[in-house]
């Protein structure tokens, strides 16, 4: 199985990206800033209890050059159970706040991405893997969430603790903080290299991560493929590729940072080992009391802990960093169509549509000079020009790759022209919303797709709104009422995952019921009835002929059975209609359609006879 290649990220760490990922979580500010606010005091009370055993130290413990007292312990013990109770109270606060945080943003940026998701038109499913959306909005949004829950709050402790210890220190002596502080630099240096290299490993763990779970995907949706070609083994060795390679890049990012964390507190060990013995020639010679040498010990363990804490923090950033490129890279993607700005502010848009100002949609539609090529492919549509008249049945018909599904797809406005127009009612559609016409489709795929739920929940999907009585006639307009009272609960019956409990034609029935329920004015129908067997074409067929009246419809069929009642036949290829008649004065001119009719003809004539022979 080909895997389609992601962007590849190599910026270095980007405090602007941060900045636009924080942007996405601005309702959570309020709470940010008072968990940094309690890990300022978490931070205080931190250097608060080595000044206050200090002070015990020097105060009440006796001495060469003094005796001790027990004067003033009570007021002492008070004071020392009180900044304790305030630093239970802020690890209390700071674990709700850090909580809260983090699934407010994995909720907020998920709703972000499933909104843009909505936004994006089809031609972005095209080239994106499901797998690939589906690691972006899964795992890589809950790292985001840790990190802007639990790492930013390592971060404030940690500045605001390395701040408190170094005011503290140069407080008691200037000469032993400023060594002790000399670790600093080769520690700047050593993270430096170490963050460069452990942001690459990080982006291609993430990048793996999406590839497999694509190979999920794919595995699990094309389980029957797999197993009627016999490609068990030829999928696990491919998958074994994938899962090699993220244990692979997986491995070298930890080991870069098991190795990175050891080195930060191998120097900070150096700078308390000094303090110790430096201090401690202090005391021998009375320069310092022994209250003091334990506050330096105290407070360079502490000063290097923080220094750690962010150590991790940084090589927590860089993995995070991999996510929030793939999430913003999401989040940030521009649609390829979109309304202008003239057009929403009339006629509103996808999530605001403004109906009172939509126009009756009748069904006129013109293709004037459009032409047409993917992104990155070959021009399929050249200087293509047609004109239907509203209730007009239009059947395409041609060779694979022809470019039928095209011409569709651009009247349902899932790609626009990259050259020409295309009117509807007389009206070039890019003045007109995405909604307004999209609201006024009827689409039916070849391959029908279904829902979790019931019968009657995926009739009605097409319409919230629609009654009982509104959904069950959809469905005997379709001719799909006996086969579902048949089933256990009727309408009430559960269709499984994705249909998976009806056949296809069943759900083909149900997909048609549930676009006619939308009553739209432009109906498509694409290979609708490829995949079914001939009796429950022929239901189709004769639902067709009812719900198609009065509609501009266009189907494309292969079974050219299916469009001998079209008004019109246009026979495509190449991008460029070939011919074009009734299914009559088509066959009288003996040409292209001739010859594809004669064809399938003779093959299901063909067809039929063996089934008979074998059946004899």
């Amino acid at each position: 199985m080909q895997q389609i290649e992601e962007k590849d990220y190599t910026q270095r760490f980007s405090l602007s990206l941060w900045r636009k990922i924080l942007q996405y979580a601005k309702e959570y500010h309020k709470d940010l800033y008072k968990l940094m606010a309690v890990m300022g005091i978490t931070a205080a009370c931190d250097v608060i209890f080595p000044l206050m055993t200090t002070y015990a130290i020097d105060h009440f413990i006796p001495a060469l050059d003094r005796p001790g007292t027990i004067e003033g312990v009570p007021v002492f013990v008070l004071m020392y159970a009180l900044v304790l109770l305030v630093q239970v109270a802020n690890i209390f606060y700071f674990l709700y706040l850090g909580g809260k945080i983090e699934v407010g943003v994995c909720y907020t940026i998920r709703k972000q991405a499933f909104r843009k998701l909505q936004e994006l038109p089809f031609s972005y499913y095209d080239r994106m893997p499901v797998g690939y959306l589906m690691s972006r909005m899964t795992s890589d949004t809950q790292r985001l969430g840790e990190t802007i829950g639990w790492s930013l709050l390592d971060l404030a402790w940690g500045a605001v603790m390395i701040v408190a210890t170094s005011a503290a220190m140069f407080a008691h002596n200037v000469k032993l903080t400023l060594m002790v502080l000399l670790v600093v630099p080769p520690l700047a240096i050593v993270s430096w290299w170490f963050q460069q290299k452990i942001l690459k490993a990080y982006r291609a763990v993430r990048k793996t991560n999406s590839q497999i779970t694509g190979a999920f995907n794919e595995g699990i949706m094309g389980a029957k493929t797999t197993k009627t070609l016999v490609r068990e083994e030829q999928n696990m060795q491919e998958f074994t590729v994938l899962t090699r390679d993220m244990k692979k890049s997986s491995v070298r990012a930890a080991s870069l940072s098991a190795v990175y964390l050891p080195i930060v507190v191998a120097l900070g060990s150096l700078a308390t080992a000094y303090a110790l013995w430096k201090g401690g020639q202090e005391v021998l010679i009375g320069g310092m009391t022994l209250g003091v040498l334990q506050l330096f010990v105290n407070y360079t363990v502490q000063f290097f802990e923080p220094i750690r804490n962010i150590a991790n923090v940084f090589a927590e950033l860089q993995s995070a960093q991999a996510a929030a490129e793939r999430v913003l890279t999401l989040l940030e993607t521009e649609p390829d169509i979109v309304d202008s700005p003239e057009v929403e502010a009339v006629f509103g848009d996808n999530f605001h549509p403004k109906k009172e100002n939509w126009p009756a949609l009748h069904g006129d539609v013109e293709f004037c000079h459009v032409d047409f090529q993917y992104k990155e492919g070959e021009r399929v549509l050249s200087d293509f020009n047609l004109k239907i008249k509203a209730g007009e049945t239009i059947a395409l018909v041609g060779p694979t790759g022809a470019g039928k599904s095209t011409v569709v797809n651009l009247i349902c406005r899932f790609y626009e022209p990259t050259a020409g127009e295309i009117k509807i009612d007389g009206v070039n559609y890019k003045e007109r919303s995405q909604l307004w016409l999209q609201s006024n489709l009827g689409y039916v795929l070849q391959e029908p797709r279904l829902f979790s739920g019931t019968v009657r929940d995926n009739i009605r999907y097409a319409r919230l709104d629609a009654s009982d009585e509104e959904i069950e006639e959809a469905a005997r307009l379709v001719n799909a009422e006996p086969f579902i009272l048949r089933m256990d609960k009727g309408y009430d019956s559960d269709v499984g995952e994705g249909g998976s409990r009806l056949s296809t034609g069943e759900k083909q029935l149900i997909s048609f019921a549930r676009a006619v329920l939308a009553d739209p004015r432009i109906f498509v129908l694409d290979e609708a009835t490829s995949s079914v067997d001939t009796q429950t074409e022929q239901i189709i067929q004769n639902a067709i002929t009812k719900v198609l009246s009065g509609r501009t419809s266009f189907i494309i069929a292969h079974r050219l059975s299916t469009v001998r009642s079209a008004d019109r036949i246009l026979v495509i290829d190449d991008g460029k209609i070939k011919e074009m008649g009734t299914h009559q004065e088509l066959l009288r001119k003996r040409g292209a359609y001739y010859s594809l009719y004669t064809n399938q003809f003779q093959e299901e004539q063909a067809m039929e006879i063996l089934g008979r022979a074998e059946g004899a």
